[in-house]
């Protein structure tokens, strides 16, 4: 009898990794056959940063993860609903080419450089070596987007600002206001709120550990193009996820879309 409760859990357990898995590389991390819809050209790819995860800080996930693209890691928080449910947005609301699914790209090779806008989540996480910091440097300043979602509080700063002084070690962060360009490319942004993750549907709180004011913050380029967009004590990824459930306020999935779309606009033009 124990042997066979100990088969019958182990292979529960296996069921609920391949489940996992499988979910996770449902969007095929961008490389499929030619007749994938990964495949289709565009004028727009929603890219998503898979990181390598900084060992510290894997008690948050449980202690899953290691240092490495795949799996599941800190990278994958939303993946792959709230790209999706974006880009349905975006195929809605603009008349922007964008390629139907999402992929993911990584700092490992320069395939990087084909796409000019990349979104990442949870980047108090995140690390990288020497050649991984200055392939993301190139990337920024040879013209691409990074916008960062996702952590929040003071721990969660100081620990993304160690991966950022990495890449761009001689560039300020300054915090973005309401008139700025980037919040007028699609949508007049003025009155802007903390959006919460799917916690405030239990809670009622639109922060998260100590992360009591929303800061919109961004990182210039020396001509004055915002390079990196931040968006801390914040959960846009959420709002795009959960914008489906009636549970979760409208207002702030709206306002998490039309901020999106700014930013790909400003990306795009910029």
């Amino acid at each position: 009898m124990k042997l066979a409760h100990i088969a019958l859990v182990t292979a529960a357990m296996a069921a609920c990794c391949v489940g996992l898995r499988a979910f996770q590389r449902v969007a095929e991390y961008g490389f499929a056959g030619d007749e994938s819809p990964a495949n289709v050209k565009a004028e727009f790819y929603w890219s998503r940063l898979a990181y390598p995860v900084n060992t510290a800080s894997l008690e948050e996930f449980g202690g899953f993860g290691h240092r490495g693209y795949w799996g599941f890691s800190a990278w994958s928080r939303d993946y792959p609903k709230a790209d999706r449910q974006f880009l349905i947005a975006m195929h809605r609301l603009t008349r922007i080419d964008g390629r139907p699914i999402e992929q993911v790209v990584t700092l490992d090779s320069d395939e990087i450089f084909n796409y000019p806008w990349i979104y990442a989540v949870q980047v108090q996480m995140w690390s990288f070596n020497d050649a991984e910091a200055k392939r993301l440097r190139e990337y920024l300043l040879k013209g691409g987007f990074l916008m960062v979602d996702d952590f929040h509080g003071t721990e969660d700063w100081e620990n993304f600002m160690n991966g950022m002084r990495q890449v761009l070690p001689d560039r300020p962060v300054e915090d973005l206001q309401s008139g700025d360009e980037i919040f007028h490319t699609l949508y007049d942004v003025d009155d802007k709120m903390q959006i919460p993750g799917e916690q405030w549907i239990r809670t009622g709180h639109t922060y998260e550990k100590d992360g009591y004011q929303p800061k919109w913050r961004a990182i210039r380029d020396d001509k004055g193009r915002i390079m990196v967009a931040i968006c801390h004590n914040m959960h846009l990824g959420d709002a795009w996820e959960w914008a489906d459930d009636p549970n979760y306020p409208e207002p702030f999935a709206s306002m998490a879309f039309r901020v999106g779309l700014d930013y790909i606009l400003y990306g795009m033009t910029h």
